[in-house]
């Protein structure tokens, strides 16, 4: 199933899931929606490349930090097989979006649990692919996650971060804002039963998660690298959507000081050794 079909479905879903429909925001804003559309249709149809272009035919899958499962969701209509870990009120809803969703795709391929990554029973060299979207910037300590994200990959094994840039001015200002420097905090999960720690928002430019990756390891796949989301809402009343990501892709190639101060989001890849 392409991006788009998925997407059409999706957000006729998001109708009657008011907590669903609250977080994605598409519904909120009708001017806004190919811009917000955008967004998430490059990210998801990144991770599906990534994951195709590794070659494995049946890969083992762990989306750490999987929320509401949709990226699991959508690899299932692909015919890819996941399990998910999860946290907070999120694996609630999980249940009967797969019963919606059976109706389109296998949904057996979808397995999620509500676990703690700090926790978790390590299998070494147990996954070929690890998704972490949205998430990095939660895991404190952060060399910790990542020694064991490298200890569960296989040899050659990678993972596909969808990301912050940390770097984006107006993203920065507005966190401070509503944070402070207040970058990593700790909370009470009713779930697991005991206090948590996690990053406050704490997102990092691509040239500090690089740096932490290298640490723990891991060998960055410069060539994946990719930026996505420059101009506002206005620019798709104007162009389609094809049109704006086109011109998106060539200016962050072209100009550095967009790239990493004026970009959205940045998608990246990390290998461990074979």
């Amino acid at each position: 199933m392409s991006v788009e079909q998925f997407f059409e479905l999706f957000y006729e879903e998001l109708k009657s899931r008011e907590k669903l429909r609250e977080y994605y925001k598409f519904h909120e804003d009708p001017s806004k929606l190919p811009f917000r559309k955008s967004y998430f249709c490059q990210r998801l149809q990144y991770v599906l490349e990534q994951i195709q272009e590794t070659g494995v035919a049946s890969p083992k899958i762990w989306d750490c930090g999987c929320g509401y499962a949709t990226t699991q969701i959508f690899l299932a209509l692909n015919g890819f097989a996941s399990r998910g870990t999860t946290l907070e009120f999120y694996y609630k809803e999980i249940h009967s979006r797969l019963a919606f969703w059976s109706n389109y795709g296998d949904m057996s391929l979808v397995k999620t649990s509500y676990e703690d990554v700090f926790s978790t029973d390590i299998s070494p060299s147990s996954e070929d692919i690890i998704i972490v979207q949205d998430t990095l910037h939660h895991l404190e300590p952060l060399q910790q996650s990542l020694s064991i994200f490298y200890k569960t990959l296989k040899p050659g094994g990678v993972l596909i971060a969808i990301e912050e840039n940390g770097n984006n001015l107006i993203q920065r200002l507005k966190l401070y804002k509503q944070r402070g420097n207040n970058r990593i905090i700790e909370y009470y999960d009713e779930g697991l039963g005991r206090t948590v720690k996690m990053g406050n928002e704490n997102i990092r430019p691509y040239p500090v998660w690089r740096q932490e990756f290298v640490k723990a390891g891991f060998e960055m796949k410069e060539d994946k690298m990719n930026y996505v989301r420059f101009f506002p809402p206005s620019f798709f009343h104007r162009k389609t959507s094809e049109k704006v990501m086109q011109q998106e892709q060539a200016l962050w190639r072209r100009f550095g000081l967009l790239r990493e101060y004026f970009f959205f989001g940045v998608n990246f890849v990390a290998k461990k050794a074979s």
